[in-house]
């Protein structure tokens, strides 16, 4: 094949299909060490097909990967790794070095954003290598471009269509490093590259439960699961745990000995001091009359936020601490895509920026809608799990200039939608048993409701003040003792179904009462 024409119709919009020019002085030195780097793994190729960017990025063109390269990697029969496509970008590191796309940074900074995106898909029938990788690549590219946030080892991008829009139920993504790649030394800094895993539903939300790298170890271990080389096999029609049963074992107890990092989901919720009536669909917390000024801009502030747009997929993250770099977290990208404003460089990022943050909104998979839950998630950055909490972290409001005044309260009411509320035994036994806080963050504003261990940094609670309000924000301190007993009482939750609801869960000793409710009951 030397035209690759008839893959043309699937090309990302501007592009086109050629082969790599020649070796030649001309090429600029970023993207020569990167050609260099796969020559090496390719003698072979010389010549790869390339889908390119008729028009660069640089020049207000629509695409931010320069060029997608795409071998035919042979596998290795002796560790079962199959024939397979290995696509790889280059745009997201520094190719040129003269600041008309990154600003210029020399070793041991990172070049560019520091990595590139590499997927490698089980060879089919096909002629030649399909370009819908190219598309996914260039719309996480998109994405990364316009939130100057950067995807590493161990994130998940919540895609809720298949890859290929075809059938298929490998429908998200778990990133980690090329097996082959790892990471090169440019003239303009280091870059890894970043390889895209394609998973099932059910191995994304192993992965959100557990953590990101647990699961792609486990995934090594199964052949048609991608194996050592992680191949995405987009004919897989079972999940890891289907195709062997002591997977979700492996998964549970990893759970209980590590603890997960899932640090907060989006949720409908609210909270009372006093019990809630039978019609009480209120969305925030109920104060007392002499708060009644404070409950109404409360309302304005939830009035303005945006509401959660359920046809779009959800960018969630466990990362590095980069430095230079922002960290993607529990985001949805469609208010960055849609941002045609704020379309920036890798000039513009924040040198202090290390925290969650969360918009609303979702980055747009081609043709598709998601037919899954659109419930946001929250990661404790790597090796932070244990990190201080914050206002800012856990209510995704910026810290308030003015002095809250901290009010403890004597007993607590929670009213939690039923899928947020189905996490309370991760949230027990996979955090608080850990010594880590769980947050509940409300969908239409600021309110969160946060859940924390005498040892939590950050939180006003303490044993003989165990529930506290910090503007939006309630936290609510559960002894040690009363984990196990707290587990044991929702050991029914597994099979509660929407005729059993609403569902409440008292525990006097700690004057807390919490009740599941249908998930339109707290609109």
């Amino acid at each position: 094949m030397e035209t690759g024409r008839e893959f043309l119709p699937y090309l990302p919009m501007g592009g086109s299909i050629t082969p790599i020019a020649p070796y030649t002085n001309m090429i600029p030195s970023g993207l020569g060490a990167l050609y260099a780097a796969c020559r090496l793994l390719y003698p072979d190729q010389p010549n790869p097909l390339q889908v390119t960017a008729n028009l660069k990025y640089w020049m207000k063109g629509p695409d931010p990967l320069d060029y997608i390269s795409m071998y035919s990697n042979p596998g290795d029969p002796g560790q079962n790794i199959p024939p397979h496509w290995h696509y790889i970008s280059f745009g997201l590191s520094d190719l040129y070095g003269d600041e008309r796309v990154h600003q210029r940074r020399y070793p041991p900074s990172p070049s560019g954003f520091g990595f590139e995106l590499t997927f490698r898909l089980k060879k089919d029938d096909e002629p030649g290598p399909p370009t819908w990788p190219a598309m996914v690549m260039q719309a996480l590219a998109k994405y990364v471009f316009q939130s100057t946030n950067v995807l590493c080892a161990g994130d998940h991008v919540s895609w809720h269509c298949s890859l290929d829009n075809s059938e298929s139920r490998i429908e998200h993504m778990l990133m980690t490093e090329d097996p082959q790649l790892g990471t090169v030394n440019t003239p303009h800094g280091h870059v890894t590259f970043i390889q895209i895993v394609g998973v099932c539903a059910e191995e994304l939300k192993a992965a959100q439960q557990w953590n990101g790298p647990g699961i792609i170890e486990l995934m090594k271990t199964i052949e048609i699961a991608g194996g050592p080389w992680l191949v995405t096999n987009m004919r897989r029609g079972e999940t890891i745990f289907e195709l062997d049963s002591e997977i979700q074992e492996k998964v549970d107890k990893g759970i209980i000995e590590e603890g997960s990092n899932l640090s907060g989901v989006s949720a409908k919720c609210a909270w009372s001091e006093k019990p809630f009536s039978n019609n009480d669909d209120s969305n925030g917390e109920e104060e007392e009359e002499d708060d009644d000024e404070d409950e109404d801009e409360d309302e304005d502030d939830s009035d303005s936020d945006s509401d959660y747009n359920e046809n779009h997929p959800i960018l969630e993250r466990v990362n590095q601490n980069h430095g230079h770099l922002n960290h993607l977290s529990n985001l949805n990208s469609n208010n960055v895509l849609n941002n045609n404003n704020n379309i920036n460089n890798c000039n513009n990022t924040n040198p202090n920026n290390n925290s969650c943050a969360s918009p609303i909104g979702g980055m747009s998979s081609p043709a598709c809608n998601s037919r899954n839950s659109n419930m946001s998630i929250t990661h404790d950055q790597q090796n932070q799990s244990n990190s201080r909490m914050s206002y800012a972290s856990e209510t995704g409001a910026p810290e308030p200039g003015e002095l809250i005044q901290t009010k403890f309260l004597e007993k607590v009411y929670i009213r939690l939608n039923h899928e947020a509320g189905m996490l309370l035994p991760l949230a027990l036994r996979g955090r608080l048993k850990h010594g880590r806080h769980f947050t509940f963050k409300s969908i239409l504003g600021d309110l969160a409701i946060t859940f924390v261990t005498p040892t939590v940094r950050g939180s006003h609670v303490n044993e003989e003040q165990p529930y506290a309000v910090h503007g939006p924000w309630l936290q609510i301190l559960i002894p040690d003792r009363s984990i196990d007993t707290m587990l044991k009482d929702l050991q029914d939750l597994s099979d509660l179904d929407f005729e059993s609801l609403p569902k409440t869960y008292d525990w006097s000793e700690l004057n807390l009462s919490i009740t599941l409710v249908p998930e339109d009951n707290l609109n």
